[in-house]
């Protein structure tokens, strides 16, 4: 075990020292906006009575990668499967970066292989929350339209 800030984190994730899957990578660079604890609980006290939203990650296969597709994003399903039960693949001949270039609206996780992610983030948050600061591997190149 070992502490890190979440910028320290995703260093040691991108050089390859340690894993997270792609959810961790997300809160990670949320928490990347707060530059001490007592900031991220003052932002969390003033915010903690607006609300949460339930989210499910639906993932897009791609030729070159995958997308994880959050809420808000332009791609993500209007009846997502949040029990799992329908099975429900989604899949495109189109290379991930045309995707990106072609695409407007974007809330989501980029997925090149198991060390290489980049979150995309455009939208406004719901209830107060705070979008990640978009942080990318050095190999993930697309415009992030922040």
């Amino acid at each position: 075990f070992q502490w890190s800030s979440p910028p320290e984190a995703i260093e040691r994730f991108k050089s390859q020292e340690i894993w997270f899957p792609p959810p961790q990578f997300y809160e990670f660079c949320r928490l990347c906006n707060f530059s001490s604890l007592g900031e991220l609980v003052k932002f969390s006290s003033a915010r903690a009575l607006e609300g949460c939203e339930r989210w499910m990650p639906v993932m897009l296969s791609a030729p070159d990668g995958f997308i994880q597709l959050l809420p808000g994003d332009e791609l993500y399903p209007e009846d997502p499967d949040y029990t799992g039960e329908k099975k429900i693949t989604m899949s495109t001949d189109k290379k991930v970066e045309d995707l990106m270039k072609e695409g407007g609206i974007f809330h989501r996780i980029v997925i090149k292989n198991i060390n290489n992610l980049a979150v995309y983030v455009n939208i406004q948050a719901k209830y107060k929350h705070i979008n990640p600061l978009m942080m990318k591997n050095e190999n993930s190149d697309y415009n992030s339209r922040l």
